[in-house]
């Protein structure tokens, strides 16, 4: 679904476009800008060309394959929605964080449910202390407490994408937001405090005030996508201190003179946060690899096809 100054239209991918593309990934998005012909007594539409765009939020397809989804595009601002109920995992919001990082906007943390924790300024103060220059806030949108200052993150013009677990009340919050009850929203089990899958697809909206926003579905599988970049920026106390360690390629494991390990020993290090560190850096290598194999595998094709046609030409007396 695309929408124009003519209204909005069910899209398809011209033919040319989709060839040209190749692959999944690069193909429209929601928050994406398309260059498209419409036919409007139809009420469709073909898409011709995909738009530059300034930012996007990116992970590795669910499975095996190595290949990027696009979650959302052009975004000005990510809200990271965590619950602070017994879906609360510090872990996890690090690994938004990274991906966050990545996708060039400005990322904002929101603790939802904070009418269920009697310890919300303790959860807050242990997401601050991981989210080095992030806003956190603490809301509840069941009782709507702590929503209003959501708006002045989202002038007119200026789009926000919804990310965080199935369950931690994306949907309510941007309801709250609309103003009406536009997104379904399910029960979350009591045991586990585990939701269902309750937004299907990925949809942009208009707020009453001119912003927009971007609802995605709960994402438990959230692969890595990128380079290192944003690990180094979200992790930047654990790459300081590793700028004094004895050896430049140091593990931080068993070497000698280890500032990392000499922080934990302290106790000004989490060793938590360093697990989580080398896990997600172990999965940008992991990524790296798989996109070297992959570039060589289609290069040795490419060759192959090249080579065959070669003989096929000298076969028939061609030059």
């Amino acid at each position: 679904m695309a929408c124009g100054e003519q209204g909005a239209f069910i899209c398809k991918l011209s033919g040319t476009f989709r060839f040209a593309a190749g692959s999944n990934g690069k193909f429209p998005t929601v928050g994406d800008w398309v260059a498209a012909s419409a036919r409007p007594n139809e009420g469709k539409a073909t898409i011709h060309a995909l738009l530059p765009s300034k930012s996007a939020f990116l992970r590795k397809v669910a499975g095996q394959m190595t290949e990027e989804q696009v979650i959302a595009a052009n975004i000005d601002l990510v809200f990271i929605v965590c619950g602070l109920d017994l879906e609360f995992n510090i872990r996890r919001i690090e690994r938004y964080l990274s991906l966050a990082w990545e996708s060039g906007a400005v990322s904002v943390i929101l603790l939802n449910k904070a009418d269920l924790c009697p310890e919300v300024e303790a959860r807050k103060n242990e997401v601050e202390a991981i989210a080095s220059g992030i806003e956190v806030h603490t809301i509840s949108a069941s009782q709507n407490v702590g929503l209003d200052i959501l708006n002045n993150y989202i002038p007119i013009g200026k789009t926000a994408a919804f990310l965080g677990s199935s369950g931690v009340g994306k949907s309510t919050i941007i309801n709250l937001l609309l103003g009406t009850e536009r997104l379904k929203v399910n029960e979350v089990r009591e045991v586990g405090s585990r939701g269902r899958h309750t937004t299907t697809f990925r949809e942009l909206m208009l707020l009453p005030g001119g912003g927009m926003v971007i609802d995605t579905p709960g994402m438990r599988e959230l692969q890595v996508w990128g380079d290192e970049e944003g690990l180094k920026q979200v992790f930047d106390d654990i790459e300081e201190l590793a700028t004094k360690c004895r050896f430049r390629d140091c593990s931080h494991q068993s070497e000698p003179r280890c500032a990392v390990q000499k922080a934990i020993n302290e106790g000004s290090l989490d060793p938590e946060r360093l697990t989580s560190f080398l896990k997600l850096k172990k999965e940008f290598a992991y990524l790296a690899d798989r996109q070297t194999m992959k570039a060589s595998a289609i290069e040795k094709v490419r060759w192959k096809a090249i080579s065959k046609y070669s003989k096929n030409l000298k076969k028939h007396g061609k030059t």
